[in-house]
């Protein structure tokens, strides 16, 4: 690779990397000219066939050894929804433009992505790409210079013709690409569709509910990366076409004649569209590759079949009337007047089915973990489609909540539409009853697979307790369900002064909205009830080890396994009237502190439920960057952009809130990041404030 010399003008202007292949010639390698320059005119006959040698065996390579290394310097760790940030490598001019952190960088010549893809209309001509590019920029920050081999085409920088243009605004640079982009691939959102669980809805975002345009004027920081990190792979998946990227509008000058806030609401109002056709392209997937695939079929019964697909071909027929009223509206009017008519009318009348299927999902989520843990011809079959490119290497999983999630974010996209839509004009008054209507629909499906999956666990739940010598009681009831399960050490147990149990046994709790029973169990479908009461009368504290109450010492050869009191993490319970009428306290060991805190959590469910004085805004808060689904009674099942106030949290749990909704659950801190702007917190806040007042949540 050659370079200008210092002294020259090329330092001021933006260079383009071109490939000069030299044919071999007969001689000395010495004699290989490796400039312009020392270049005879003539030409010079072939003394073999040209040969391509790879980057792994190039000379910078075996100097460099088996593991290349890249400068950090050159890893850079940004946000991947933004493609402005991805269009040079570089500085177009050093004088113009702050100096970056590290000098090495300067060297990097300026790579446009827009020269790239215009180069790519060409056949059977050498691509400029940034794999060969970052390769050789790397190779050149560490300081490895070799000569040319014979056989390698070279690199040189050459001057662009004509003057350097003046640089141009981040903003124009991503306008540019943008449209370059969706003229290239025809100008539509369905010419390569993508799958609703690759894309994320600019209206989630509650800071910013800018369209992509929005965010060109503003260069947003970026992230620095750990000093211990290692390479930072960037992705460049095209954003998501925007209402301002269409050619159609692009043509007609559309941008030019309408306000500024008129355009973020045609983005808004556009991006239910494309989310809705992405969605509906993720459900036929699952339509036609998993529900009508014949091999998976064999692997199950019918009854298995049904609770894993439920109703889902009437959730995609559902989904493709919504998209195509939509469509017919947007290729009615360039500029659409509303959309929330549709909106309103489809969410009233015609999404039922998704209740329907929200409501199957306990029978949904059993079925799929039971084949999954005991069908091995099930698992290897489901294993098969899901390495389908159609499938895009997704689980099952993830296209089988597509339904929930779907209908959870379609309120925060229409409420984007309400805040970019003027307000006391009909526009708002139509989006608010949209806004409404899909609410609705929220809470009848949230009521419907909640109550389903109470009245099916009560039911068995009864079948598995047995009384025994205690006085039964009548355990399903409409106005009863679970908070919390599971096993602790019963250290020991004190009735009227009085010792009682073993020390260390192992027990396990049921706790209801109104009632605390302590079993032992027998086995995985059959627990003794030892005690229980209502919660009313059942109150707990933290014991810290430091000073533990005493038990009795165990009797040799008792059964059961033991625990020492210092061995835990340790919490009394008092009932205060058990079953009987008495007065009993039961000291129980966690094996965590994250188990500790929650069964308090759990067993102060009434404390908890008083209104909170704590103003929201002083609570933490969390975005949710993957998706978690729920694995016990007292956790929040949460969704990718969910917002989350932190209300407590121990040792890598948190316990918190949802936003949209005021559900509160425990989930893992290990799927959330920290919001930590205060513009950021304060506008969560108010557009909790706003949702639970208009949709009546």
């Amino acid at each position: 690779m050659s370079r200008s010399p210092p002294s020259s003008n090329a330092d001021d202007k933006p260079l383009l990397l071109e490939y000069r292949c030299h044919p071999l010639r007969q001689g000395p390698p010495s004699s290989i000219p490796t400039s312009p320059s020392s270049t005879p005119p003539g030409p010079f006959p072939l003394a073999e066939p040209r040969r391509i040698v790879l980057s792994t065996d190039s000379p910078a390579a075996l100097k460099v050894g088996t593991q290349q290394l890249i400068p950090r310097s050159l890893a850079v760790s940004t946000k991947t929804k933004n493609p402005s940030r991805h269009l040079s490598t570089g500085a177009a001019s050093s004088s113009q433009e702050p100096a970056w952190p590290d000098q090495r960088r300067a060297s990097i010549p300026s790579i446009s992505l827009e020269e790239e893809e215009d180069e790519e209309d060409g056949r059977g001509m050498l691509k400029r790409n940034l794999r060969n590019m970052s390769y050789r920029a790397a190779m050149k920050g560490l300081g490895t210079e070799t000569e040319p081999a014979a056989t390698a085409p070279s690199l040189k920088p050459v001057l662009e013709e004509g003057s350097a243009p003046p640089a141009r605004s981040p903003g124009r640079n991503k306008r540019t690409f943008g449209r370059k982009r969706v003229q290239k691939r025809g100008g539509s959102f369905k010419d390569q569709p993508r799958l609703y669980q690759e894309i994320r809805e600019r209206g989630l975002n509650s800071v910013s509910h800018e369209s992509d345009e929005d965010l060109l004027e503003e260069p947003i920081p970026e992230e620095p990366s750990p000093p211990d990190a290692a390479i930072v792979v960037q992705s460049y998946r095209p954003a998501q076409v925007t209402w301002s990227q269409l050619p159609e509008v692009l043509e007609a000058g559309v941008l030019d004649t309408i306000t500024p806030e008129e355009r973020k609401r045609q983005e808004a109002m556009f991006e239910i569209i494309t989310s809705e056709y992405s969605y509906m392209h993720s459900l036929s997937v699952l339509v036609c590759h998993f529900m009508k695939s014949e091999e998976l079929k064999e692997t199950m019964t019918q009854t298995e079949h049904h609770h894993l697909f439920s109703n889902i071909s009437d959730i995609l027929a559902v989904s493709t009337s919504f998209f195509e009223d939509l469509e017919k509206r947007h290729q009615e009017n360039l500029v659409m007047p509303d959309i929330s008519d549709i909106v309103e009318e489809h969410a009233s009348k015609h999404f039922n089915p998704y209740v329907s299927y929200c409501s199957n999902e306990v029978y949904q989520q059993r079925t799929l973990q039971r084949l999954l843990t005991t069908n091995p011809l099930f698992k290897e079959a489901l294993k098969q489609i899901e390495r389908k490119p159609e499938c895009g290497g997704l689980p099952m999983i993830s296209f089988l909540i597509l339904p929930m999630q779907r209908v959870t974010r379609l309120p925060l996209l229409l409420d984007t539409v309400c805040q970019k839509t003027k307000a006391c004009t009909a526009a708002y008054g139509a989006a608010t009853r949209a806004l409404k209507a899909i609410s609705k629909l929220v809470k009848n499906c949230n009521e419907g697979a909640r109550a389903m999956e109470r009245t099916e666990q009560m039911y068995t739940l009864q079948k598995q307790l047995e009384f025994g010598k205690k006085k039964p009681f009548p355990l399903i009831s409409a106005s009863r369900w679970l908070l919390k399960r599971g096993e602790l050490y019963l250290l020991f147990s004190e009735e009227a002064g009085i010792f009682r149990k073993g020390s260390g046994r192992v027990c396990y709790l049921f706790l209801f909205n109104d009632v605390l029973i302590i079993t032992k169990k027998k086995s995985e479908e059959s627990y003794t009830v030892m005690n229980y009461a209502t919660l009313d009368q059942v109150s707990v504290e933290k014991v810290e080890a430091a000073d533990p109450p005493s038990p009795p010492p165990a009797k040799a050869g008792s059964g059961g396994s033991t625990r020492g009191a210092s061995g835990g993490h340790l919490l009394r319970v008092v009932l205060e009237r058990d079953s009987e009428g008495r007065r009993e306290e039961v000291l129980l060991a966690a094996d965590t502190l994250s188990d500790r805190a929650r069964w308090v959590t759990a067993l102060m469910h009434r404390e908890r439920e008083q209104p909170d004085t704590t103003p929201r805004g002083d609570l933490s808060q969390v975005e949710i960057t993957r998706a978690y689904l729920a694995k016990q009674a007292d956790e929040i099942s949460l969704q990718q952009a969910d917002v989350v106030l932190v209300l407590g949290g121990e040792d890598g749990w948190c316990w918190g809130e949802r936003l949209r909704d005021g559900e509160r659950g425990w989930f893992p801190q290990s799927c959330a990041r920290a919001i930590t702007n205060r513009t950021a917190v304060e506008c969560n806040v108010r557009r909790m404030e706003r949702l639970r007042i208009e949709t009546d949540v």
